[in-house]
């Protein structure tokens, strides 16, 4: 980060967040801006799922801060340096990270999904396809009136 600061120019921080890639860790995703030359430059890194941390850019680019909060909250990735990791968008009695691929949603649990077949699942398992709904006032295809 320093080096993107010093040699690249990138003198505006962006953005900061995490994909979870289940087995192969979490990319940790940073985005930043030259305000000068007019680019940016995406950096990412991996972290393992055993120990997520990663060292905290605050001291470089004061505006992590808050994004650094965020994704510690959302996918509990440590970062070094950081005093102030504390809740920022969830209430206190919230348990898990619910950006964490594994977290399984409360309104799964209490309501099906309403698709035929569950996200992900192929039409080929043989689940039945959903009509398309056509908006209110439009009549079926065949509905039509007589052909001219």
């Amino acid at each position: 980060m320093t080096a993107a600061r010093d040699a690249l120019g990138c003198d505006f921080f962006d953005w900061l967040s995490a994909v979870d890639e289940l087995e192969a860790g979490f990319s940790v995703v940073t985005h930043l801006w030259s305000t000068r030359e007019r680019y940016g430059v995406l950096v990412r890194t991996r972290v393992p799922r055993a120990h997520a941390q990663v060292d905290s850019i605050v001291a470089i680019y004061p505006g992590a801060a808050w994004p650094e909060r965020e994704t510690h909250e959302m996918f509990d990735i440590d970062f070094a340096g950081n005093a102030d990791l504390g809740s920022l968008l969830l209430p206190p009695e919230f348990e898990g990270h619910p950006l964490r691929k594994e977290f399984v949603l409360a309104s799964r649990v209490a309501k099906t999904w309403p698709g035929a077949a569950e996200p992900g699942d192929s039409q080929e398992s043989g689940a039945a396809r959903r009509a398309p709904m056509r908006p209110p006032g439009v009549p079926a295809p065949g509905e039509w009136g007589p052909s001219t």
